[in-house]
């Protein structure tokens, strides 16, 4: 059973899109562990504010399976295959960790934006806070810590998750 650290983010209807999101992953692959909703302004455009989360979950399913049951998640919320890499989305479902799974294939293992976009670092932060990236042989919680907040703009806000979710929401104050 492989540990899996998934990114979700949304600026299109995202309060429905994030809720959306997560009770398809529930779905999928059961009990959820998630940070706090972040919001946050867009980076690499012009657009509305994200908002932004990590989840936990375990899975059998090798990687490939897992970043194709996200594409399908992504697609049944509305999700346009082919648009410009910076722009607004109804979902966007990142794998960022495979237990610590070091590839290039299928998808990069680790994700590389977790060492440069705070609305994936600070909430992975809080979800394995003293798990060491695999590359970068660094705790989350420390490499957040090293984090320069200036550099992009977040906060956390407060989310009404659905009552069908049953999550285990780690709220911390990194």
């Amino acid at each position: 059973m492989a540990r899996i650290y998934i990114s979700l983010g949304t600026n299109i209807s995202p309060e429905q899109h994030l809720k959306a999101g997560l009770l398809d992953l529930q779905q999928y692959f059961g009990p959820l562990q998630l940070s706090r909703v972040f919001e946050s302004e867009s980076v690499g455009f012009k657009g509305t504010n994200f908002l932004n989360m990590v989840a936990v979950a375990e899975t059998n399913l090798a990687i490939g399976e897992v970043v194709a049951t996200f594409k399908r998640i992504e697609q049944a919320n509305g999700r346009i295959r082919g648009e410009k890499k910076f722009s607004p989305r109804s979902l966007d479902i990142d794998l960022l960790l495979y237990d610590d799974t070091v590839c290039d294939e299928p998808v990069e293992l680790p994700r590389g934006e977790i060492l440069f976009n705070a609305f994936v670092l600070w909430p992975l932060a809080e979800v394995a806070p003293n798990l060491n990236h695999p590359i970068a042989q660094k705790s989350y919680h420390a490499l957040w810590q090293a984090y320069d907040k200036q550099c992009q703009n977040l906060w956390p806000i407060a989310f009404e998750f659905p009552a069908e979710l049953q999550p285990n929401i780690k709220l911390s104050t990194l």
